[in-house]
């Protein structure tokens, strides 16, 4: 049989996505698979992007709509990649599609049906700060545009009683008879792009975090300044939705840490520069300190970043390592640090205190691993070749991005087509 020209990535986020453009203008056939309703990643959660503060959603959704209306590239959202077969220049694959139990042909995404939904149940890509409908669309830039229902919400999936979103559906869109498919594919090469998760600080109990409503995470926060999110853009404190003047931002939360991981995440610091200047940029009265061990600017532009976040956006980096946040009664959140320059032991009250959190290998990905026939480094990483940094420990299996350890978005998007081109290699060799 005639080896197949197309090329299987798995996960749907910037780096996913670059690689499926780069592969498609090839002229290459891609299945770009994503466990998630629509393609995006964690950069559609984002505000913002550093160093050069432009909107997140500004720069990805063109490459959404390129992706989505490429004559090379087929969408498999809902999806997941259940068995690998073969080697380089003919894998035999078997996806799994989820039933989304609306037509994705006729559904216009007017969100009729979710404005009738009885059902309320808190939003994961909001990071949980609000509530959406059992009926829903993933995020509002998101593609493919359309409805997804939540078969572990929806009453009429639980309980067979409801159907609301049926009867308000203008488009007749609404099809609880979906059934979960397999789908049988054969590629040449594979890219896996799945990006990360944030780590979980809540087993860190000196931080506070779950027990202090004003003690969050950087994703939260992201969520928070976002015009989209939960509070339209306005930075308001959780308990008692009033604006947060004074931000305290702790590095390296569960990263550089023996007892949760050791690794250096790498884009902390600047994440967390981005977000002080952000918060400026919405009220000038915002003052930010940044609790740092090490300051890793090393990308290019990136010192600069920091002496301008320091002269103009009010932010202040103390090098300390903070033992432990505790709160007073109006739930203002009371920073314990050791200044290291220093060695005194202080304490600092602020507004709302925010956890710049490690970033760690997404969940399952043990699973997806064995599925794959690839091996995982120490920390849970997809493990590369010190020399083909792009290469996993399979033949004709590539990888890219934050599943290979911890990247900010314009490392991924270089290594993404980088990786396209020895997928490219692998198929067309």
């Amino acid at each position: 049989m005639e080896k197949p020209k197309a090329v299987l990535i798995v996960g749907g986020g910037i780096a996913g996505i670059q690689a499926a453009l780069d592969l498609g203008d090839m002229g290459i056939k891609v299945h770009l698979v994503e466990k998630n309703p629509s393609i995006g990643g964690r950069m559609a959660q984002l505000d913002k992007t550093f160093p050069t503060n432009d909107c997140s959603i500004c720069i990805l959704s063109p490459k959404l709509a390129d992706c989505f209306r490429h004559q090379n590239i087929t969408l498999h959202t809902l999806s997941e990649v259940k068995e690998v077969k073969g080697q380089m220049r003919d894998f035999s694959i078997k996806l799994r599609k989820y039933a989304r139990f609306v037509d994705e042909e006729k559904c216009v995404n007017c969100g009729d049906c979710s404005a009738k939904c009885p059902v309320k149940v808190p939003d994961e890509f909001d990071m949980k700060l609000r509530k959406r409908e059992a009926i829903y669309p993933y995020y509002l830039q998101g593609v493919p545009a359309v409805m997804t229902i939540d078969r572990e919400k929806c009453l009429y999936l639980t309980r067979e009683v409801c159907k609301i979103c049926e009867k308000f559906c203008a488009r007749e869109a609404i099809d609880f008879e979906q059934k979960d498919t397999d789908v049988t594919l054969r590629v040449g090469a594979i890219i896996v792009a799945t990006g990360f998760d944030p780590y979980d600080p809540s087993g860190i109990s000196q931080y506070g975090y779950e027990r202090y409503r004003n003690v969050i995470q950087s994703l939260e926060y992201e969520r928070l300044i976002c015009a989209s999110g939960p509070t339209g853009g306005h930075l308001l404190r959780l308990s008692d939705n009033k604006p947060a003047d004074r931000i305290a931002f702790i590095q390296c939360v569960g990263s550089r840490d023996f007892r949760n991981n050791r690794y250096c995440s790498s884009v902390c610091c600047m994440h967390a520069t981005k977000e002080a200047m952000l918060a400026y940029e919405h009220d000038p009265k915002v003052k930010s300190h940044i609790f740092y061990m090490d300051l890793r600017a090393g990308g290019k532009g990136f010192q600069e970043y920091v002496s301008r976040g320091e002269q103009e956006y009010n932010i202040s980096y103390i090098r300390g390592r903070v033992a432990k946040i505790t709160e007073d009664h109006d739930e203002n959140p009371i920073i314990w640090y050791e200044e290291t320059q220093t060695s005194e032991t202080k304490k600092m009250t602020v507004d709302l205190a925010v956890l710049a959190t490690s970033f760690v290998p997404r969940k399952n990905v043990e699973e997806l691993a064995g599925t794959l026939g690839v091996e995982l480094d120490e920390h849970g990483f997809f493990k590369t070749d010190p020399l083909s940094p792009l290469d996993t420990t399979r033949l004709g299996i590539f990888t890219c991005g934050c599943c290979r350890e911890p990247t900010d978005i314009p490392e991924s998007v270089a290594q993404a087509s980088g990786a396209a081109g020895r997928a490219a290699e692998a198929v067309m060799g």
